[in-house]
């Protein structure tokens, strides 16, 4: 029994649409009610529009991804009782409409970072980098966060220094137009394109947690949690908090969600299986210090839903989107991993024992070159990665049947 096929969805005026998935063999749909504002209600309304129209190609709305963590939860503003009543509501509808599995992610500000949108592999191919010199001249020089350069050595702030002074104005406002809007204005960002002046609005983020620390921020987490658990487990919903991306402190904010021990202080926080988490592949392997298979092997049981895509980590703490198979992580040993968490879930008669994955990102490709597909997201180059999934589940599920 193989993983559950899932893909990511943007909603109806996604171009990669509903009939395209079932073509694809694609099983389960990874989807959120987009066009909600963050911190309003779902209702059962909206939600069912949504799911009769998935499973009206054979289709399941497998994942909610993601049901998003206002800011004022994070920072645990005056607003937060209301935007957690909205967040209990919301889990109490999904839950009425038969919905399973929400992924959310308590990273401060900005959900994912990467330097470079097209980086060009020897191929042809375009995937996504991460330089950290280059996010250094941005966080140093171009968006002047206030006393940046005390998180980073000397050796980087002169590289940083190099590549600030050597772009052109075109390049610089390209730098901040990827990092503050364009990876983020697609999913639940707090700045969009209709953002004036971007830097300032995000400079104002930022200082929300000026006198939030790592510890402040696991309380936050942990308020929420209190809060929101106990009636995800009523509601019959498995809760996955996803890891940091890139898995390391960045912009001065705290990062609480990036190491097997981050992992374990969630789970222990509130010990019930609704309490769970996202295991993504691309996020967690950007920190050459995280041993994947290890956290399946301790946190298995609690794995509600996979990402699952490479990196190629680089010396100095860069990275580059390297596909589904090949990069830094054997992704072989780790589907192998997750196969058999399911044998064992499904030994133990537990409901949830299949679990669904998507091919998390992809490397644009052929025809993804025709389309604007959002950063991270071209058909072909997913396609790709869904289908080198399937064959590498295929032999490993014959290997297991065989031992």
């Amino acid at each position: 029994m193989a993983l559950e096929k899932t893909w990511r969805w943007f909603g109806f005026n996604d171009p990669i649409t509903l009939e395209y998935l079932a073509q694809m063999g694609v099983e389960g749909v990874v989807t959120a009610l987009h066009h909600i504002p963050n911190g309003e209600i779902w209702s059962v309304e909206e939600i069912l529009k949504v799911k009769e129209s998935i499973e009206s190609f054979g289709l399941r709305w497998s994942v909610v991804e993601s049901l998003p963590v206002s800011e004022g939860i994070k920072t645990a503003s005056d607003d937060r009782p209301r935007l957690i009543a909205n967040y209990k509501q919301s889990l109490k509808n999904l839950g009425l409409c038969g919905i399973d599995t929400v992924v959310y992610n308590f990273m401060p500000v900005i959900d994912w970072v990467r330097t470079h949108l097209t980086y060009k592999l020897p191929n042809g191919g375009e995937s996504m980098y991460f330089d950290m010199p280059t996010f250094a001249a941005f966080d140093i020089y171009l968006l002047k966060r206030p006393n940046a350069t005390n998180d980073y050595s000397e050796e980087l702030v002169e590289q940083a220094k190099i590549i600030a002074d050597n772009l052109t104005a075109e390049q610089a406002d390209a730098l901040v137009h990827n990092i503050i809007v364009v990876t983020q204005g697609f999913i639940n960002g707090v700045i969009d394109g209709r953002v004036s002046d971007p830097k300032k609005v995000f400079l104002e983020f930022l200082s929300h947690y000026k006198n939030i620390d790592r510890q402040q921020l696991r309380e936050n987490l942990k308020a929420f949690l209190d809060e929101v658990v106990p009636v995800a487990t009523e509601a019959g919903i498995n809760l996955c908090v996803h890891p940091d991306d890139p898995p390391f402190p960045v912009l001065g904010l705290p990062r609480i969600v990036s190491t097997p021990e981050d992992i374990a202080w969630i789970m222990n926080a509130h010990d019930s299986l609704n309490n769970g988490f996202a295991f993504c592949v691309g996020s967690l392997s950007a920190r050459p210090d995280n041993d994947l298979e290890s956290i399946i092997k301790e946190f298995g049981h609690r794995i509600h839903f996979a990402h699952l895509r490479n990196t190629q980590l680089l010396s100095d703490g860069s990275f580059f989107e390297s596909g589904h198979i090949k990069g830094s992580q054997n992704m072989a040993e780790l589907v192998k991993l997750l196969l058999i968490e399911q044998r064992k879930r499904r030994a133990e008669g537990r409901n949830d024992y299949r679990l669904p994955f998507r091919p998390d990102h992809g490397i644009k490709m052929l025809t993804d070159y025709n389309h604007k597909y959002n950063p991270g997201y071209p058909l072909i180059g997913r396609l790709k990665g869904l289908a080198e999934m399937e064959g590498l589940m295929a032999g490993l599920e014959n290997f297991l049947d065989k031992q």
